[in-house]
């Protein structure tokens, strides 16, 4: 049995394709961690390391123990060298009395539920077991809300609606209510559609079978209208595993939407991808973000662009020398005059012209965080953001680290 184990975890390099010069130990690490409950093995594991999600990739198969790398609270992690290659040591609830073992590449069920996840499932779950994305008719076939019992244009929690379109046979109970949502498009040249967002409104039980049939609103997530649409409620396991992994080629897209549509994204976020199967990408699947290069408005090179024009508009205009010095030496004037007044962030006198179109300069992409997929369509993907290193936005680069 494990638990009559006292187990030390190690990470040690194995032939995956990963070199030892791949992963980088943090400069700052604490000599030992103790795991606390809400942990993950991926935050675990960037406490030490700067590359915290290569950790399947250094861990080795034991034979000899079932399910031997589950981690739980209270056991403690610390940073070793074995042949000159890190290690990261975890004893079992601190156990003095410890030996290595050598992991598999994978996470494993046990009796036990509190071992620590690969990542923060709370803040994915409910995007595992509802369908997310459909296709333009896909909804149109499904069962639909008629009428509620009083007639009114909305209905909620616990109250009594009328559906169309369940089997004559029916015997399913339980449904999810669904609203077709706003399309999904690509962020290429293309604009093509990917699929429109399936809007979980609610949930819903059968009372009694007919045409229609009587249904309870058990839950509402937003006010049901006439014309949702129900799907059988999913009894998908929720508790699916993540094993963090490279795209097996190169792949490279945008993010295209991000729930709940903030303006800016940040850590345990959940984003859609304009990637899919089709692209390569799995349940797992690592991905860097890099910001998209922002255009600017370049006021001092319009200024000066505005001025040689005008500069060349007098010389054709004034043939003699005279009119060109001057027109020459208003120019430098007028340069001077828009230093002093940029100095002095006089804006109006900085930004050229009235109705003067500004040069645009498209500023360099920058690294801002890791993503993980953790659901696949054919050309959309759901993803967490693991890490932000600075704000990410709309429309941002995601490609291989």
């Amino acid at each position: 049995m494990l638990n009559k184990f006292t187990l030390v975890t190690v990470l040690v390099l194995f032939s995956t394709g990963i070199s030892a010069d791949t992963v980088t130990v943090k400069p700052d690490h604490p000599e030992t961690y103790t795991v606390q409950k809400g942990d993950t093995l991926w935050d675990i594991t960037g406490r030490f390391l700067n590359e915290p999600w290569l950790w399947p990739g250094v861990w080795e198969a034991n034979p000899q123990i079932e399910n031997p790398h589950l981690i739980y609270p209270g056991d403690v992690i610390s940073l070793q060298y074995q042949d000159g290659r890190p290690i990261l040591a975890v004893n079992y609830r601190g156990s003095k009395d410890s030996r290595y073992v050598r992991l598999s590449p994978s996470i494993r069920s046990h009796e036990k539920d509190d071992a620590i996840p690969a990542i923060p499932i709370d803040s994915i779950k409910q995007f595992l077991s509802r369908p997310l994305v459909v296709s333009e008719k896909e909804m149109d076939d499904w069962p639909y809300v008629v009428s509620s019992y009083d007639g009114h244009l909305t209905s909620g929690a616990g109250n009594k609606i009328y559906v169309r379109g369940l089997p004559e046979d029916n015997t399913v109970k339980r449904y999810s209510v669904y609203r077709k949502g706003k399309p999904y498009v690509s962020a290429s040249d293309s604009g093509e559609i990917l699929g429109y967002e399936a809007l979980h409104v609610g949930d819903a039980v059968i009372q009694k079978n007919g045409d229609p049939a009587s249904a309870i609103i058990s839950r509402s997530n937003r006010e049901i209208l006439s014309g949702d649409r129900l799907a059988e409620e999913s009894g998908a396991d929720i508790s699916a595993k993540f094993i963090p992994r490279s795209p097996d080629r190169d792949v490279s897209g945008n993010i295209i939407s991000v729930i709940d549509g903030v303006s800016e994204i940040g850590q345990y976020q959940v984003v859609i991808l304009d990637l899919g199967s089709s692209q390569g990408l799995e349940t797992g699947t690592v991905l860097g973000v890099y910001q998209s290069g922002k255009v600017v408005n370049d006021y001092v090179a319009t200024k000066a662009k505005e001025k040689e024009e005008d500069a060349k508009r007098i010389v054709l205009e004034h043939e003699d020398t005279s009119a060109v010095d001057r027109g020459l030496s208003n120019f430098l004037n007028d340069v001077r005059d828009t230093k002093r007044a940029f100095d002095k962030t006089d804006l109006a006198g900085y930004m050229g012209r009235p109705g003067s179109e500004p040069e645009k300069v498209e500023l360099p992409e920058e690294y801002s965080g890791v993503l993980m997929v953790f659901r696949t369509f054919e050309n959309l993907s759901y993803a967490l953001v693991m890490e932000a290193q600075g704000a990410i936005h709309v429309k941002d680069t995601v490609r291989n680290l």
